[in-house]
């Protein structure tokens, strides 16, 4: 294999929601270009892109796979992307190290939900947009209907290359309106008959072939004189045109095939090599310092691995893409974000279970690699004369969590070790250890992620696990003010252990004054602040700790044994064991004894009185509220909104935006807990969700007094 220049590189994304036929597609990309000599299907387990055992399992794309093809003299690296939204981290991966999406459209369908997903990312991305109707062989395929949602999606800037002259079991041919022609195939495939457009289909391609002549002469000024001068432009100035288009985002092409025949497959791939931009023609990226990275062969050396993926008998295989100078076997590198020295070892162009050895690979290009010593998912190599980071991709927040346990509490260790190098290979899983919770809670995007996560621990690791309902991180507060005392006195011979502490405590606000008086019972209480401590909270809030003690009742060197009492009792709220937040302690009084008093007497004396003051002061459980938008089609509108008011969620807000609605919620973070399921109950699969956490806020009495009862129910059952 030859070695490839930046401007003869070009880097694509397959796109689209599961089931659209992105797999199929590269399947048949591969056979096209020649890569290879049969093709494998979805359904005989046998294709390029799903190769690893979970996908062969769930007959999904779980990872998304890197392949190359060699066209007319260029390197077209293609990383085709899992549709499930779940796995929607491969999808994101991709778009960053890719300069060009093609997105699939399901021909029963037309554009979902997914396809929304994708092009928002494309959109927040800036990257160039063909989409392509696939499944046109389908007898649910109405292809005016979909070109017409398109146009009211996307709008004008949505413009036909092809159309088909008849979909459903008789799709056999398709007219060209770039080439303008007909291209025609047997029941079975094979390569196309190109034929001039029979006279029935001259005046719909005609105008169409119109409407493309006009997209593509606004994206350069000598192309649109030229239209205005003879309202045509020749082949090449219409693919010039159209590039400079695509690179803008100012026309989104519209191509046709049925990926599985291989029909139409055969000119798209003539389209990507001929039209699309070159890595050089691309905005160019920046490092964490915010400079300008330009993909130059002769630059300094720097490569950023993107990916990270475990197979059978090799490990790890790290896939990177070369930002800067030339890559070659042997080259001695830095890490940036590690510190380590790297040698980098055979370098290979990726074919997805299979590798092709090259000796070099330059600026813009994607490739792999194996057995790197210190390498992770994001790192940075560089050469001499860089000193460069990359931190670009940004994934979504996760969706759903479930605490993960071995079933055999002596695996408990290989479990960690297995979860974390599972999440080099999807960064979309997070493994939290929380000590609030008392659990390893495993977050992800939906219930399919953790269900493929569980089966790959179970048949690949080998370890048992079992998932249960996480915890939900409450929070305790007050709601008013009261007063309490404690005397902690202990002798046991010799010297003993005495502290007196009394307190008041008070809800917090930010910027509220210090206290000058209380009343309680009718007796006023004057406070004299002498000291004043504002503690924020690690888990959010504050407490603010006020020294207002006259006349040495308790010697200041107590209070910060004190200040440690309350604070334990916050950590270990009084009501369910929840982190406490957001009150005023004030110590005006107490007692010690000249002898017996220590640090420990006033910490636990301080506890008690914390605690006792803590329930009689209205005390409150705050539970966290989310942030939640839901898109999904109309039809479902009525069933997630019933659905939502049933999980104690509070409607903000609908709105439609790109053919499916939108509906903004806030909802406690308990409700969310199946939500992603029960969406996908409802809609088929058909919405997608995102979240953000908002604020806490107090949980209804009802949940309150059960919370309390569920936590003295348990503390009886750990004392027995």
């Amino acid at each position: 294999m030859r070695v490839y220049q930046t401007n003869e590189i070009k880097n694509i994304a397959l796109l689209g929601s599961a089931g659209s036929g992105k797999t199929t597609l590269a399947e048949s990309m591969l056979f096209e270009a020649g890569v290879i000599k049969r093709k494998g299907s979805v359904e005989a387990k046998n294709t390029v892109s799903d190769y690893f055992p979970v996908e062969l399992e769930y007959g999904y794309s779980v990872f998304p796979t890197v392949f190359h093809v060699e066209w007319n003299n260029k390197k077209l690296n293609i990383i085709d992307c899992p549709g499930s939204d779940d796995f929607v981290g491969g999808a994101i991966t991709s778009l960053n190290v890719t300069d060009q999406a093609v997105i699939l459209i399901n021909g029963q369908y037309g554009p979902e939900v997914g396809t929304q997903n994708n092009f928002r990312y494309t959109e927040k991305l800036g990257k160039p947009v063909i989409f392509l109707v696939n499944q046109l062989d389908s007898d649910k395929c109405d292809f005016d209907n979909i070109i017409a949602t398109m146009k009211d999606i996307y709008g004008s800037k949505c413009v036909q290359i092809q159309y088909p002259i008849e979909t459903g079991s008789g799709f056999n041919a398709l007219i060209d309106v770039l080439l303008m022609k007909k291209y025609s195939w047997k029941p079975e495939g094979g390569a196309p008959i190109i034929e001039d457009i029979p006279e029935e289909e001259m005046e719909k391609a005609m105008e169409l072939h119109t409407a493309l002549v006009e997209a593509a002469a606004e994206n350069d000024e000598g192309l649109m004189e030229k239209f205005f001068e003879s309202e045509s432009l020749t082949e090449d100035e219409l693919r010039e045109g159209i590039r400079k288009g695509l690179v803008t985002r100012s026309i989104f092409p519209v191509f046709c095939v049925c990926a599985g025949k291989s029909m139409g497959v055969h000119r798209l791939m003539e389209f990507l090599g001929n039209v699309v931009p070159f890595v050089s023609e691309m905005p160019k990226l920046h490092n964490t310092r915010g400079e300008e990275i330009t993909p130059d062969s002769n630059g300094p050396e720097s490569v950023y691995f993107f990916k990270t993926g475990m197979e059978p008998h090799i490990g790890e295989v790290s896939y990177f893409k070369v930002m800067s100078g030339s890559i070659k076997n042997g080259d001695d590198l830095t890490n940036a974000d590690r510190g380590s020295k790297e040698r980098i070892g055979q370098i290979y162009a990726c074919a997805g279970a299979n590798r092709v050895p090259v000796e070099q690979l330059n600026a813009g290009d994607i490739g792999c690699t194996v057995k790197m010593k210190d390498v992770k998912t994001g790192n940075t190599l560089n050469g001499k004369g860089a000193e460069w980071r990359f931190d670009f991709i940004k994934y979504p927040n996760p969706k759903y969590s479930r605490a993960i346990k071995a079933a055999n509490v002596q695996d408990t260790e290989k479990l960690m070790a297995a979860l974390l190098k599972m999440r080099q290979e999807d960064p979309t899983w997070i493994v939290d250890q929380s000590k609030e919770l008392r659990q390893v809670i495993v977050r992800g995007q939906g219930e399919f992620h953790l269900r493929t996560l569980k089966w790959r621990l179970e048949n690949n690791e080998k370890l048992n696990v079992t998932f249960e309902e996480p915890r939900i991180p409450y929070r305790e507060t007050i709601t008013k003010k009261a007063r309490a005392d404690y005397r902690h006195k202990k002798q046991s011979g010799g010297s003993g252990q005495f502290g007196e502490v009394h307190l008041i405590v008070e809800p917090y606000a930010e910027g509220m004054p210090d206290p000058t008086s209380f009343t309680f019972n009718g007796q006023e209480f004057k406070m004299n602040i002498k000291s004043r401590e504002e503690v924020s909270l690690p888990w959010g809030g504050k407490l603010v700790f006020l020294n207002s003690v006259v006349g040495g009742a308790i010697d200041a060197r107590f209070m910060p044994a004190i200040l440690k009492g309350v604070m334990d009792c916050m950590e270990h709220g009084p009501l369910t064991g929840s982190y406490a937040r957001d009150v005023r302690v004030i110590v005006y009084d107490g007692k010690m004894h000249p002898v017996d008093s220590n640090e420990l007497s006033f910490m636990l004396a301080a506890r008690h009185a914390f605690s006792d003051a803590f329930k009689q002061a209205g005390p409150k459980i705050l539970e966290p509220i989310y942030d939640l938008e839901v898109y999904v089609p109309a039809d479902f509108m009525g069933d997630v909104m019933s659905d939502l008011q049933g999980r104690r969620a509070l409607i903000m807000g609908m709105d439609s935006e790109a053919g499916y609605q939108k509906l903004s919620a806030k909802i406690p973070l308990k409700e969310l807990a199946s939500y992603s399921i029960s969406l996908s109950s409802l809609t088929g699969g058909r919405a997608s969700f995102t979240t953000k956490f908002a604020s806490y806020e107090l949980v209804p009495s009802d949940i309150q007094s059960k919370l309390i009862a569920d936590h003295e129910a348990e503390l009886e059952k750990d004392a027995e």
